[in-house]
């Protein structure tokens, strides 16, 4: 990229640049911008990349929902983001938070360290065994279909997901995995597209969100959806945080006490 044209790093100390520190920073002469996740680009800033050289705004993300598109589009700028590269990370990290939650890993460490134990008891932080449970997920794409692979080979989980468009290639993996179980003596694993979103939480002991977050999306996980789950479910969320109602997952928690959640994400995050 030197070769061809001047590159500016940022290098305030500021972690989160406000609209205003942006505009400042793009100036009378910029012909394209990387951001962050954690930037509003919108109006404001593409009107200012506009008529600072109007070429492209790449965002440092899979997600693009703090770009308006309509807006870039209105002013001529190519916008570009990042699919694909934090695929396994991001399933790893769900399948991570599965497991922490399963087998009550952050509870117990918290309760030994606290100088709480005095023994061991049988039923003392037991946890959940994973195999042979259902998994379900909420958003089949590239991470939601990732995570279930690695949920169902890794422990042999049966799987029931809920996506607007049909995994085929998921389908077929977890078909081909229960085929080689069969062959060697095991239970087979099984898998099924639901035909709505309830019907996962009704059905599945652990449930990870993988949706984008849009209008339709936002507190997709509610009160009355958190209600559909089972008293010992387990709730992962590695997508976005306002795809969770954060208010009514506190209250649901004070009164199911044998559920849980994994989170990577928050509704209101800081920053």
């Amino acid at each position: 990229i030197e070769q061809d044209c001047r590159v500016e790093i940022c290098t305030e100390k500021k972690t989160i640049l406000s609209v205003e520190d942006i505009v400042a920073l793009i100036g009378d002469k910029c012909d394209g911008v990387i951001g962050q996740l954690t930037e509003d680009w919108g109006e404001v800033l593409f009107s200012a990349l506009s008529r600072a050289g109007r070429k492209a705004f790449s965002n440092m993300a899979v997600g693009y929902n703090n770009v308006d598109v309509n807006a870039a589009n209105k002013y001529g700028i190519a916008v570009g983001n990042t699919p694909g590269v934090l695929t396994e990370t991001t399933a790893e990290l769900a399948a991570s938070l599965s497991l922490a939650a399963a087998r009550r890993i952050v509870e117990a460490d918290e309760f030994m360290r606290a100088g709480r134990y005095d023994g061991w008891l049988p039923n003392l932080f037991v946890g959940n065994l994973l195999k042979g449970q259902t998994v379900g997920v909420i958003g089949a794409g590239r991470i939601g279909s990732a995570y279930a692979r690695m949920m169902v080979e890794g422990f042999k989980m049966n799987l029931i997901y809920f996506d607007l468009y049909q995994s085929t290639r998921l389908e077929k993996f977890v078909t081909a995995y229960g085929e080689f179980l069969k062959a060697n003596g095991e239970v087979p694993v099984t898998w099924r597209r639901a035909s709505s979103m309830d019907e996962v939480l009704r059905e599945a002991d652990v449930i990870s969100l993988h949706p984008v977050l849009d209008k339709t999306t936002f507190h997709l996980v509610n009160k009355e959806s958190l209600k559909a789950m089972k008293k010992d479910a387990i709730l992962i969320n590695c997508s976005r945080g306002p795809v969770i109602d954060e208010a009514a997952l506190v209250e649901h928690l004070k009164e199911n006490p044998m559920f849980r959640v994994g989170l990577d994400v928050f509704e209101d995050e800081p920053y």
